[in-house]
């Protein structure tokens, strides 16, 4: 055999043995978990209040003409109701519009525990609904209606913690914050103007808890054990749109090309030349805490991404779906408009695209991006509106680990690991007060009720209510308790 075959053979052999040692040796760190705690909690009780919050029809829209003032005005109403003992142990108040904040005193005012949630919901317009869902119907150990997934459940679940933590006497180790907005799903200022007041007041929290991850299944490859995922950040959701123009015209003579034709054209482009595949930082840790669970084959790869990344780059690129989406700057095409009559050539049409920018990544890095892809002076990308790519907070302190101990308290057999939550939420403001701002429900949810999720038939189980509620007790409790 030739020297340099076996040379090359040699390098072959060292490269395998390299890759499949270093999967071998990809294991998880072994962590000492505390006890599973049981709290006694009225889950008939929560099921109740959270029933009364779903009949509100708290729906906002992008015009707020088409909202109805009265369901929010009802909402608040019956809150002092559902939560008497919360209404007197708290100071609260109306921030903004629709901002509700409650202020809990600890035994300190140092490092406060910030929950929130948002009250308002998505119209409830298509599909047929089993329950109608504003009803809050209560059938079948569930509860049914719009916001029992996103995120009047959270809400309540929040308030019952609250309220049963006071029936038993308790009194935080430092002050907490209960903070609920109404314009979330509209990109609203609520949020905004919360934080925007506490940061006023000096407040600076420990950390700030906002929906996102939960508890879910077969969310990582080769990965069969639940998984908590916390969101330590979150793509950015911005709208672009693309406009072409031209004279119009009869339809029984069309030229090369209408704007319709170029507007196709672009998709056809923006889908060809996708962003590029990156494995920013909370990838990157998604990867360390639950690939060495996985089945080997995976293991191999998570292990080497200096080897596979393209490999990677390739099936996430051909999957789509969630796990492409944590590895790239994504683009839906979710609105198109031209023309008013079938045989008359439109003289514009305009293309929507909503685009989830990756954190290190800007709207207008990602402008230039989709201009250069779509390579057509007739066709002018612009931008309409949306919220930048969030910071990455980090997981080293007593929040993180206050937060951490209360999931295994409640879910112990769980995975837990920070993520890049895809999707958008008042999390974001919560920054300028605050660096660790996590995104966790606290709740199980299956991949059926992900899709619930501004879709039809959205319900909990009255058990996952409770157990939500014991979630957050326990957070409530570890916070300051030298967790």
């Amino acid at each position: 055999m030739p020297y340099a075959l076996l040379g090359l053979s040699a390098l072959l052999v060292l490269l395998i043995l390299t890759l499949f040692v270093r999967a071998l040796l990809f294991r998880a760190p072994r962590i000492n978990l505390p006890q599973p705690v049981t709290e006694q909690v009225d889950a008939e009780a929560a099921a109740a209040a959270l029933s009364a919050l779903v009949a509100c029809k708290t729906v906002s829209h992008a015009d707020a003409a088409l909202d109805d003032p009265s369901a929010f005005t009802q909402l608040e109403t019956l809150l002092p109701k559902l939560f008497p003992l919360v209404h007197q142990a708290c100071t609260h108040e109306k921030v903004g519009a629709r901002g509700l904040v409650y202020h809990w005193s600890g035994q300190t005012s140092e490092n406060p525990l910030v929950l929130t949630a948002h009250y308002d919901v998505v119209p409830a317009e298509g599909g047929v609904w089993e329950h109608d869902p504003f009803s809050g119907d209560i059938a079948d150990g569930f509860i049914h209606g719009r916001g029992t997934l996103d995120t009047k459940c959270t809400l309540a679940a929040i308030m019952t913690a609250a309220e049963t933590l006071l029936s038993q006497g308790f009194t935080p180790a430092q002050d907490i914050y209960l903070c609920f907005g109404g314009d979330e799903e509209v990109m609203g200022e609520g949020a905004k103007q919360i934080a925007a007041t506490l940061e006023a007041r000096g407040v600076r929290p420990l950390m700030v808890v906002d929906e996102g991850g939960a508890i879910v299944e077969k969310v990582f490859p080769g990965v069969a054990q639940p998984c908590a995922l916390i969101g330590i950040a979150e793509k950015g959701s911005v709208n672009y749109t693309a406009t072409a123009v031209s004279s119009g015209g009869h339809s029984s003579a069309p030229p090369v090309s209408t704007p319709l034709t170029l507007l196709a054209n672009a998709v056809q482009r923006i889908q060809k030349y996708p962003f590029r595949f990156q494995v920013t930082a909370p990838a990157r840790a998604l990867i360390q805490n639950l690939a060495p669970h996985s089945t080997f084959a995976y293991r191999l790869i998570f292990a080497n991404l200096w080897a596979f990344a393209p490999l990677l780059d390739r099936i996430t690129r051909k999957s789509g779906g969630e796990l492409n989406a944590l590895f790239r700057t994504t683009v839906a095409f979710t609105m198109m408009h031209g023309g008013e009559t079938a045989n008359v050539l439109p003289g514009s049409a305009e293309l929507t695209m909503n685009v989830r920018v990756l954190p290190g990544e800007t709207i207008e890095g990602t402008l230039r991006g989709l201009r250069q892809r779509v390579d057509n002076k007739r066709v002018v990308v612009a931008l309409a509106r949306g919220l930048a790519p969030s910071a990455v907070s980090g997981v080293a302190g007593a929040g993180y680990a206050a937060l951490c101990k209360a999931i295994w308290e409640v879910y112990p057999e769980v995975l837990i690991s920070p993520y890049l939550m895809i999707a958008a939420s008042d999390a974001r403001h919560y920054e300028r007060i605050c660096p660790h701002v996590y995104r966790f429900s606290g709740m199980r949810l299956t991949g059926e009720e992900r899709r619930m999720i501004h879709g039809v038939n959205e319900r909990i189980t009255i058990a996952k209510l409770a157990d939500t509620v014991r979630f957050f007790m326990r957070v409530m409790q570890n916070t300051g308790a030298g967790a």
